[in-house]
Order: C-alpha cells, then structure tokens, then sequence
C-alpha cells in the first residue's frame, strides 16, 4: 500500500492493479440505476406537487376560473401516482425485489393509465382548439389543454424511463440473487 509521505514501494512502478478485486459488474449496475430512477422520482416529485397545487387553486377558489382552470377528471386518479414512487424508494435500502415489483405494477396503474385516460380526454378540446383556435379553459392566459398536454408528455416520459430502469434494476437483483444461491 502506497504512503502519502514516503515513496511507492520497492519493486513495482503501479502496473500491478490488474490482480486486485473488483467490484461486480451488477453492483455497480444496481447502484447506478438506483441513482437514475432516484432522479427520475424526483422530477415526478415535481410533476405531482405542481399538479396538486393547481388541482388546490381550482378547488379552493384562490384565483379566479380565467386564470386557473377546474381539474380534469384524469387529475384526481393521478395523484395516487404518488404511491409507486414511494413504493420505489422503499425498495432501494435492502434491494426488496417485492416493493420494487409492485412499485411497477402500480405505475402501470395510478401513473400510465390515468395519463391515457388523460389524454382521450382532453382530445376533443385539443382538437377544437388546433382546428377552430377556440379555447374555454385557461392555466395563467394560455390554453389549459396546450398546457396539461405539455404536463402529460412530460410525464409519460419520466413514467416509461423510470418503469425502464425498474426493469433494468430488478434484472440486476435477479442476477445477484442468483450467483448467491450457486454458491
């Protein structure tokens, strides 16, 4: 071992790390995509905070209708999507294959498909919009179906990038899992 006062030790000129041990390949997966999805559920984080706070002026009444739009229908299952995230982030301190599992199956639930819903339902205004220029809902003078479509692409992509790692991570696990039973 080198000395940071003294000079590098006798007989080698610090070629010799080729023999030392490694860190496995899917630990450093694991911890890599751990970070991504971490990231990933904190702009999700965002997404969510912004949508309740818009969802909690519209109800509340504390700007007027012109400047915030009633929520969507779509809105409200939505905000469940809260719950794979968390479940995610359970998942990471022990590598709880279970969690990560279900933090999987309900994005598909609370997180995909009310953005599918989200999106039929707001076609038809979508549509008036683009085609006649005529919009009745507003977010702060722009259109509110412009605006939440924006939203929910943004979201769709934060959900399918995060349900990717998921994947990727959860193969990482497996492939602990598996090399600790061989042994």
């Amino acid at each position: 071992m080198a000395s940071r006062a003294g000079p590098r030790a006798a007989g080698t000129d610090g070629s010799d790390f080729q023999h030392r041990e490694r860190v496995a390949m899917h630990y450093q997966m694991s911890v890599t995509l751990k970070c991504e999805i971490k990231k990933l559920i904190y702009v999700h984080l965002v997404i969510w905070l912004l949508l309740v706070a818009k969802m909690s002026v519209g109800h509340l009444r504390l700007l007027s209708h012109d400047q915030v739009a009633m929520p969507y229908q779509w809105e409200y299952p939505y905000l469940l999507s809260i719950v794979p995230s968390l479940l995610g982030l359970l998942s990471f301190p022990r590598n709880n294959i279970s969690y990560l599992v279900l933090s999987m199956i309900s994005m598909g639930l609370f997180s995909i498909a009310p953005l599918i819903y989200g999106s039929m339902e707001m076609f038809p205004a979508a549509q008036q919009l683009y085609r006649h220029g005529k919009a009745y809902r507003f977010i702060f003078g722009f259109s509110a179906v412009s605006v939440m479509y924006l939203v929910l692409i943004l979201a769709v992509q934060v959900h399918a990038w995060q349900l990717y790692y998921s994947k990727k991570l959860l193969d990482s696990w497996f492939t602990s899992t598996q090399e600790k039973k061989r042994k």
